[in-house]
């Protein structure tokens, strides 16, 4: 497909909460409502060019869809790369670091454009929420879109080193929203410990993706000087492309070409850097994710963050960590993937099942969301664990329906605080009676984190189920002269127990604090909510609700990001 498109959206989509940040910085702190005025305007104009974006894209996808079967069909070189590339769309690519081979390349295909999508809905409802912030409004407001700006920025990437650009640009001003306005009794302990994480894991990863650009380079200076010039004339890559270099499409080739398969890496005959660097690059960017044992960060950071800033690290800033382990990951070193898959989805079930325990003893309304969050995510890399079309395919959507299901979650837990000022669950009840609009989306909300059909949680999870089943029988793991085969259907089993367990603390929770007796003396203040909060209700909810009932609205995009990759792990299907 044509991927160039004249209007630059995707820079558009990037810059515009980078513009209001520095003009509301440069604003009199007094000017409170024209601040805010600002944030919103930027961030419906995000949602819009996002929502361009995605169905722009979606109208296409029968066409790509048809163009990457008729490539596998065909066969020939390099079928992943070129299924990757034709897979682009509103590219932007222009050099920044010619002598370091980076280049400002963005573009979106069915990976990447329904987190989008996310993005936009989440910084949305995070400005209306933030509405009534009167500390230092301007500085908070700059930095939420700077935030915004960053996660944007890693989706968009089609250069790796754009996409750690972007990556770091996101933590940072975490760090500041959560260190700042955040719950005076854990704020700076978890701003740090979030930012430490986070940072750790990014750099060892950012040391994996330059080892992997040199071995490529020197891949294209040696034995594969053909493969390179041959893709040149052919326009696979650009005719004055550079061996040296971060794009994921080069990258992709190289991979393609088995650069990063050679035996005898670091002077070990059975050793490949694919081999070697894949556990570091997936878990360095998986640490974002929340995978266990590097998940505690999470929970802290969602408790100590204000609702706004909780609301987009769970909605979308935990995607960044998944969606990024999966490109450079999965997508570029699929030896790796295919060797150390079959023993990290261990820890993804530890995710789920731990998660969904720790979440049923908790007394604080956001520890229940946070470890929940916990437990949801350890799906997405389980998805991914697959390595086929149907469980990948479940956790795309998982990605968004869980991004939208936490970010309504979280908004609802404060919306009760707010105005009970309290999160301890046994103190509150009967809440409904005050607040009947949040108690409505918080049972959507449980209903769709325990996998009830007819909403994205069901179509989102089984599918992931149903694919590692699928893949039980053709996957094994080797320890030596230890050989385990066929356990993959042994881990869904044990895994849907999270499941139950999910159902168990959403059914406790929403009794306890929607249901029961109301306490009129000690809450004889609460009231209902505004009319901004009914809006953040309906624009998170109601996609979980249209996704549940219609998932060709976004099934079969995913399907078609995720054939590039299925095609390079081996299998196109």
């Amino acid at each position: 497909m044509d991927g160039t498109f004249t209007l630059p959206i995707l820079s558009l989509i990037i810059f515009t909460p980078i513009v209001a940040a520095v003009v509301m910085l440069f604003m009199n702190s007094e000017q409170r409502d024209l601040i805010r005025g600002i944030a919103i305007m930027a961030a419906v104009i995000m949602l819009v060019l996002s929502g361009a974006v995605y169905f722009g894209y979606n109208n296409q996808v029968a066409a790509v869809t048809a163009n990457e079967q008729a490539l596998l069909e065909a066969g020939g070189p390099n079928v992943a790369t070129q299924m990757f590339k034709d897979g682009l769309a509103y590219v932007e690519n222009v050099p920044w670091v010619e002598s370091l081979g980076i280049s400002y390349h963005l573009g979106v295909d069915g990976l990447n454009a329904p987190m989008i999508l996310l993005t936009g809905m989440v910084s949305v409802a995070g400005v209306l929420i933030s509405w009534r912030i009167e500390d230092r409004t301007k500085e908070f407001m700059a930095f939420f879109m700077l935030l915004v700006a960053g996660v944007y920025g890693v989706f968009l990437a089609i250069d790796m080193f754009v996409l750690f650009f972007f990556y770091e640009l996101a933590i940072f001003p975490m760090y500041l929203l959560i260190a700042t306005w955040g719950w005076v009794k854990l704020r700076e302990y978890a701003a740090m410990k979030l930012t430490l994480y986070i940072l750790i894991g990014s750099v060892i990863a950012l040391v994996g993706v330059i080892a992997m650009v040199l071995v490529a380079n020197n891949y294209f200076l040696g034995d594969g000087a053909q493969v390179f010039a041959d893709a040149k004339a052919s326009g696979l890559l650009a005719a004055n492309a550079n061996p040296f270099s971060f794009d994921m499409t080069q990258l992709m080739l190289a991979a393609e070409n088995g650069a990063f398969d050679v035996a005898g890496y670091a002077g070990i005959e059975t050793l490949t850097f694919a081999k070697l660097w894949f556990p570091f690059i997936f878990i360095g960017f998986a640490v974002l994710a929340g995978v266990f044992p590097f998940h505690n960060w999470s929970p802290d950071g969602h408790v100590a963050a204000p609702t706004a800033v909780s609301m987009i690290h769970a909605g979308v800033l935990m995607k960044l960590g998944a969606y990024a382990a999966l490109r450079a990951g999965v997508q570029l070193l699929p030896e790796g993937a295919q060797t150390h898959l079959p023993w990290i989805v261990f820890l993804t079930l530890i995710n789920v099942v731990y998660g969904a325990f720790i979440a049923f003893r908790q007394r604080d309304f956001k520890y229940v969301i946070g470890f929940s969050s916990v437990s949801h995510m350890g799906l997405v890399s389980m998805g991914w664990a697959s390595m086929n079309v149907i469980g990948m395919t479940g956790a795309g959507l998982q990605m968004f329906s869980h991004g939208a299901m936490t970010a309504l979650f979280f908004g609802c837990v404060g919306m009760v605080y707010d105005r009970a000022h309290t999160r301890d669950i046994p103190s509150l009840g009967g809440f409904v009676k005050r607040m009947p609009w949040v108690a409505l989306a918080f049972i959507v909300g449980g209903l769709t984190s325990m996998g009830m059909p007819g909403l994205s949680g069901f179509i989102a999870e089984f599918p992931i189920f149903q694919g590692m089943w699928a893949a039980s029988p053709n996957v094994e793991l080797r320890i030596g002269d230890f050989v385990l085969t066929n356990y993959y259907s042994v881990i869904v089993v044990i895994a849907a127990l999270g499941i139950v367990v999910t159902a168990a603390y959403v059914l406790r929770v929403t009794s306890q604090v929607f249901f029961g007796e109301f306490n009129e003396t000690r809450y004889a203040d609460v009231g209902d909510i505004t009319i901004t909060d009914r809006i953040i209700l309906i624009l998170l909810g109601a996609p979980l609700v249209i996704l549940g009932v219609y998932p060709a609205i976004m099934a079969p995009m995913i399907e078609a990001g995720l054939r590039p990759v299925l095609a390079i792990l081996g299998g196109g299907s």
